[in-house]
């Protein structure tokens, strides 16, 4: 039994529908194999732009008419028959969208209403893809990703139950993979009263890794617009290594400091299992790819990552004391009141420094915390740089015309903060 997983960029379009259909009977089959969907394109961004409009009782009507408008070209130029149930099914999740839209209000817990409605671009994709396949003789069962993957209420980050979930899966999933294809949706998770979750931003990869752990799949597959997991990004670099195989242990590490291929969470469950991850390109899905495991090896390429909108924030005691343990502690407390993830940190005698990704409403309400407590400056618009497996000749590369804000080097990484 495998597990697929297709990312936004691999249903954007009518063209990549239809390359999903290609692969998965060219290297999938009709059983056995259950295929994890994210949102279309860039729907994502659209329904938190949706969300922040709603929220803060704006006009979306215009916002709105467009991002279903673009779901429903997609699906007329798949499916122009207007008997097939997908349009009824798909104008029923856009009404369901727009009136969770409606009852969004500044009163509401912001992140339990984000969750509740940019899920709807899982629910659209997968809705479109099960009714798709079913049209080239590819036949499939669409799931509820959220009856399966059970977690806590911890909007916007959901903690998955491990042992509830694995029961569910396995009490209903095997008997319909021995028969068919099974559709379902990343990102998602539900509470036990029925709340939808959300597994962090990008977290389809980790949808797909929960469904592998727990119903003890073969391999898992995530198949990406890149020839497999690169030692840099195409975007901000020219030239880039493919790693042909790499461990688990490398591949956490170079995803928790931002590389984009893999979702951070992706790789403990699947370590766990010894299950393999091979990491695809849709666009050339016949070449080799990048092959994760249970491997080592004394050297390899080193790895560029970058993440973009960065913050640099700085503490200082007012009183011009040191920094102490306690007032550490003071702000720790904070940032984990708030999920406020550190990137990178460092302290002086009189100053503690953190990066993290810039999120204005969390970033203020921070300040507003600690204000009366310490002196606090931060800088926004900025990046984080990480060299892994450094060497001279890569350090050289990434600082050419750098101004560095702070920097930390250890035997195996070098990272710095820049404009």
């Amino acid at each position: 039994m495998k597990v697929y997983k297709f990312g936004g960029a691999s249903v954007k379009s009518a063209a990549a529908f239809r390359n999903i259909a290609h692969i998965v009977k060219n290297y999938g089959g009709t059983k056995q194999l259950l295929l994890v969907v994210s949102a279309m394109g860039k729907t994502t961004n659209a329904l938190e732009h949706l969300f922040e409009l709603a929220y803060h009782q704006q006009d979306f009507e215009s916002a709105y008419d467009q991002c279903i408008t673009y779901h429903r070209e997609v699906t007329q130029e798949l499916i122009p028959e207007r008997d097939n149930p997908v349009h009824e099914r798909l104008e029923q999740l856009f009404s369901q969208l727009q009136q969770q839209l409606q009852k969004t209000s500044p009163g509401a817990n912001y992140d339990k209403m984000y969750d509740q409605v940019v899920s709807f671009g899982e629910m659209f994709s997968s809705t479109i893809l099960h009714y798709f396949l079913q049209t080239v003789a590819l036949p499939n069962q669409w799931i509820d990703s959220r009856k399966y993957i059970q977690t806590d209420d911890n909007w916007r980050e959901a903690k998955v139950d491990w042992e509830w979930s694995e029961r569910l899966m396995k009490r209903d999933l095997p008997a319909i993979l021995d028969k068919q294809l099974v559709v379902t949706q990343g990102f998602l998770g539900g509470t036990i009263d029925g709340f939808t979750t959300t597994l962090g931003r990008e977290g389809s990869d980790f949808s797909a890794a929960i469904f592998a752990y727990c119903l003890n799949a073969s391999d898992m597959y995530i198949w990406k617009d890149v020839e497999g997991l690169l030692n840099a990004d195409p975007k901000y670099f020219k030239e880039t290594i493919r790693y042909p195989e790499i461990s688990y242990q490398e591949t956490v590490e170079m995803a928790y400091y931002g590389a984009s291929v893999i979702h951070p969470k992706t790789i403990k469950p699947l370590a766990n299992r010894k299950i393999p991850l091979y990491v695809k390109s849709f666009l050339n899905p016949a070449a080799e790819g990048t092959r994760i495991c249970d491997c080592r090896f004394d050297k390899i390429a080193p790895a560029y990552i970058i993440k973009e909108n960065q913050c640099l924030i700085s503490f200082s005691v007012k009183d011009f004391a040191f920094i102490s343990e306690k007032s550490l502690g003071t702000i720790f407390n904070a940032l984990s009141q708030l999920r406020i993830k550190i990137n990178m940190m460092q302290n002086s005698a009189i100053s503690f420094s953190i990066c993290t990704d810039f999120q204005q409403e969390r970033v203020q309400r921070l300040i507003q915390t600690l204000h009366d407590q310490f002196v606090i400056y931060y800088n926004t618009d900025l990046r984080l740089f990480t060299v892994k497996n450094y060497d001279t000749d890569s350090l050289n590369t990434i600082l050419v015309d750098k101004e560095v804000l702070l920097e930390q080097r250890t035997r195996n990484t070098f990272q710095f903060v820049s404009r």
